[in-house]
């Protein structure tokens, strides 16, 4: 098939085999060169080394930033204070990470001249939709190549081909049966034994929680302080945005907290079975609606849960860019100005 010229295009890498082999396939179909953008937002892959590994690939350079603050600051928080789940359950921790991810790859490309952005996403998920509205929100000039939508590799062995072919260097560690996405919000598995809903999710599955029957068997206090619906403590500690995170999750985590299992419906029109583990984002949330309760009236607390439910669509349809959510975080601005106090949650066994 014949491609439309491309000089320069940024790539969002996490170093695994898809975006390792992606280096090699665009510059060898779109002839263009290619520059890695890895965002740190918290997720446990080593980052370490991944520069030289970009670089091995074919690509000309690679940055890695940390965007950890502002993942929690200005796409976590604002969708806590509206008080948005998906479905009732998903607390949105892969879909809010994507703008910022694609945000940023929109400027770092417009601060390299790239005309390109390329994204691994999958023909099938939400991922894809995510990443390119926002692209096309910010700069529609950039074209967006999806190589998933495009090329003859379709497994993991055609991957694994295609990487020794051009001398990509992968790790040959055996590959996960479940698709992981992780960062300080949450960590998803997708995939392996979760294709059949019949089926107990594993035990030795889950990575950042306890299993609540094998929790402590002594109840724990915490306190939540908040300000204007903002998390600013825990047990009296102002450990900041990252720090609290950090230190909810490993309680919340020991007490077996935050575990969900959904079959959700994704934008692209099928159901996928998911299960999340969200034990300080739980946390937040239930802290948070507890002094809702406390400080808001009656009719702003009801109509408040049906903007939630639209505010949960607008974030997982990847419609973060658009001026209805910046219309709504006016209303939940509005709602915030009491949410100030402190939450006091007991933990015992999930």
């Amino acid at each position: 098939m014949s491609r439309p010229k491309v000089k320069k295009c940024i790539l969002a890498y996490s170093g695994g085999l898809d975006t390792s082999v992606i280096v090699p396939w665009l510059r060898n179909n779109y002839d263009c060169e290619v520059i890695c953008f890895t965002a740190d937002l918290g997720q446990a892959e080593e980052l370490t080394g991944l520069e030289a590994k970009a670089i091995a690939s074919g690509a000309s350079k690679c940055y890695i930033e940390d965007l950890r603050l502002e993942f929690l600051t200005d796409y976590v928080f604002p969708t806590l204070r509206a008080g948005a789940t998906y479905e009732h359950k998903y607390l949105l921790g892969t879909s809010f990470a994507r703008p910022l991810i694609a945000k940023r790859m929109v400027e770092v490309a417009e601060m390299e001249g790239a005309d390109a952005v390329a994204h691994g996403a999958t023909g099938k998920g939400n991922d894809q939709v995510r990443f390119e509205l926002t692209v096309m929100a910010l700069n529609p000039r950039l074209r967006i190549i999806a190589p998933w939508r495009e090329w003859e590799i379709r497994s993991r062995k055609d991957a694994l081909d295609y990487a020794a072919e051009y001398h990509v260097p992968v790790a040959a560690t055996e590959k996960s049966i479940y698709s992981r996405d992780r960062n300080l919000w949450h960590l998803s598995h997708e995939g392996g034994h979760l294709e059949n809903p019949w089926l107990e999710p594993e035990e030795a599955m889950y990575q950042i929680s306890t299993a609540p029957e094998n929790a402590p068997d002594t109840p724990e206090y915490l306190e939540i302080d908040f300000r204007q619906g903002t998390p600013v403590r825990v047990n009296g500690v102002a450990h900041g945005p990252i720090g609290i995170l950090e230190t909810l999750n490993e309680i919340g985590g020991r007490h077996g907290i935050g575990r969900v299992d959904l079959v959700e419906n994704r934008l692209v029109g099928i159901k996928s079975h998911g299960v999340y583990e969200t034990p300080g984002g739980t946390l937040l949330y239930l802290a948070h609606q507890a002094i809702e309760e406390l400080v808001l009236d009656r009719e702003t607390q009801h109509y408040k849960q049906q903007v939630a439910l639209k505010y949960a669509d607008l974030v997982y349809n990847g419609q973060w860019f658009t001026p209805l959510r910046s219309a709504l975080d006016g209303f939940v601005e509005v709602t915030q100005q009491n949410v100030t106090g402190r939450a006091r949650l007991k933990l015992y066994k999930g």
